[in-house]
């Protein structure tokens, strides 16, 4: 890719927790532009995992309009390339719908994170968001949420959770959710939160008999499978669960 422009810097807010060092050659001018028309569904998922044609820098922005009545679903798995960012601004038109599942997991020395930017532009639009964060070693998991809700967007019903999840010391999560609201019939929510394994959960389930790795295993897989809960498509949830698992089970 060519670069174009000039790279971003950390005071930029869009850009805080990124590895804005590892952007030279990348081309911040190339965005994929998806258009779901009016009454229509589109679901599309981005997984970066190891092998293939992984690249050590994955930027991918993407432009999502919903039109009036539409249903849009992205999910996502960011487990590879020392830098992955996915980005997303979306603009709903009435009674659209979008829905977001994202997962990163990494460790090393490694930055991977979802940006997005989620405009309720016309009434009676939802949209919910779902991220969780897996990290361990040096690695770092970030959200970045904006939700916009313009002044005539009546009866918004917005959410965004975030939970971020260490395995070791050293690695780190950033969360920052924010709203934007100038209607005021409507319904917006937030939450996020930084922690560790339950312990107390390890403890029992080692008394039954896991094994240690095991039991990790079994509680990553429930602490993830949230961002996924929506997908009604068992096979290719089952898939991208699988290569986030198969990250920390081969890490750890």
């Amino acid at each position: 890719m060519t670069a174009t422009g000039t790279l971003p810097t950390r005071r930029e807010e869009a850009w805080r927790y990124s590895a804005v060092d590892r952007l030279q050659g990348a081309n911040l001018d190339d965005w994929r532009v998806i258009d779901v028309a009016a009454g229509e569904s589109l679901r599309d998922t981005l997984v970066i995992a190891d092998g293939g044609d992984t690249k050590p820098t994955e930027l991918h922005r993407w432009r999502v309009s919903i039109g009036a009545g539409a249903r849009c679903e992205l999910y996502a798995v960011l487990a590879a390339a020392e830098y992955a960012r996915l980005e997303i601004e979306v603009t709903l038109g009435k009674g659209a719908h979008f829905e977001f599942g994202g997962i990163t997991v990494g460790g090393r020395d490694t930055v991977r994170e979802f940006v997005t930017r989620t405009i309720h532009a016309e009434p009676e639009a939802t949209s919910n968001q779902t991220v969780r964060a897996v990290h361990w070693g040096h690695g770092t998991g970030n959200f970045l949420g904006n939700i916009d809700v313009v002044r005539h967007a009546q009866k918004t019903d917005a959410a965004q959770d975030f939970k971020g999840l260490l395995l070791e010391k050293g690695a780190s999560v950033n969360a920052v959710p924010q709203l934007e609201i100038f209607a005021d019939d409507v319904k917006c929510a937030h939450g996020a939160s930084v922690g560790q394994l339950d312990e107390t959960a390890r403890f029992y389930m080692a008394a039954r008999g896991l094994s240690p790795d095991l039991a990790r295993r079994l509680l990553v897989q429930a602490f993830v499978g949230d961002a996924l809960v929506a997908l009604d498509d068992e096979e290719l949830r089952e898939r991208m669960m699988r290569v986030a698992l198969d990250k920390v089970d081969k890490a750890l």
